[in-house]
C-alpha cells in the first residue's frame, strides 16, 4: 500500500473534513478525494461518510485508523534508520517551536552531540499542532512546546518553568504600578501561544 494514502486517510480522519485535510497537505480537495477513493477500492470498504458537516468515519474506517497509524509509524522508523550516517548506531529527531530554540534546545543539542556522539541528531522547527501530529505519526521522537494540549496517545513531561515579566512605559519619576493598574498602557508582549510552562511531548 502507498504510505501517502495512509497519511491522507489519517489527515481526513483527524480533521473531519476533506477541505481541511487538503489545506494541511497542500493539495486540492479533488486530489484528497481521489486518494481516499483509491484506498477504499484497495480495501473494498467505504471509509468515510461525507455530509455538510464534513466527513465521518464508517465502522470500517474506525477499524482502519489503528492500522494506518502503524503503517506510517513503521515506515518513518524504517526511513530514519536506513538514513543513519556511518558510525551512528541510532538517531533522535527533535522538533520545537521557534521561540524555544535559544537557548533551551540549542544547548541540549550541543550537550547531546558532546555526550552521545554515536547518536545521529535531527532537529526542526514547526507549528505546535504540526509537531504534535509528527510525534503521533512517528516522524518525530520528541516535540518541545509551550503548554501543549493533553492527548491520550502522547506523554507530556514538564521541562522548565519560566518567570514572565510585563514591561510598560511610565512617566519619569512615576511609582511602580500593580499589573491590574496598567492594562490600558502600552506593553511589550511575546508570542500569543507562550505561557510559563515548557514541556516535552513523546509517544506512549
Amino acid at each position: 500500500m502507498d504510505i501517502t494514502l495512509a497519511r491522507t486517510f489519517l489527515e481526513v480522519s483527524a480533521s473531519g473534513s476533506f477541505i481541511s485535510a487538503a489545506e494541511r497537505l497542500h493539495l486540492t480537495q479533488t486530489a484528497v478525494s481521489a486518494r481516499i477513493r483509491t484506498l477504499e477500492e484497495q480495501l473494498g470498504r467505504r471509509l468515510f461518510v461525507r455530509n455538510k458537516a464534513g466527513a465521518r468515519l464508517t465502522t470500517a474506517g474506525e477499524r482502519f485508523v489503528r492500522h494506518a497509524t502503524t503503517l506510517v509509524q513503521v515506515w518513518e522508523q524504517a526511513r530514519q534508520h536506513v538514513a543513519l550516517p556511518p558510525g551512528r548506531e541510532e538517531g533522535v529527531s527533535l522538533g520545537g517551536e521557534l521561540s524555544l530554540w535559544h537557548p533551551l534546545l540549542a544547548d541540549w543539542l550541543i550537550w547531546m552531540h558532546r555526550e552521545c556522539p554515536q547518536i545521529a541528531l535531527r532537529a526542526e522547527v514547526d507549528s505546535p499542532m504540526r509537531l504534535l501530529d509528527r510525534v503521533h505519526e512517528g516522524s518525530l521522537d520528541i516535540a518541545v512546546l509551550y503548554n501543549p494540549p493533553q492527548r491520550p496517545d502522547l506523554v507530556l513531561e514538564l521541562l522548565v518553568e519560566e518567570k514572565l515579566v510585563m514591561a510598560t512605559s511610565a512617566p519619569d519619576g512615576a511609582e511602580p504600578r500593580a499589573a491590574h493598574e496598567v492594562g490600558s498602557r502600552p506593553t511589550v508582549r511575546g508570542s500569543k501561544r507562550r505561557t510559563d510552562r515548557g514541556e516535552s511531548v513523546s509517544q506512549r
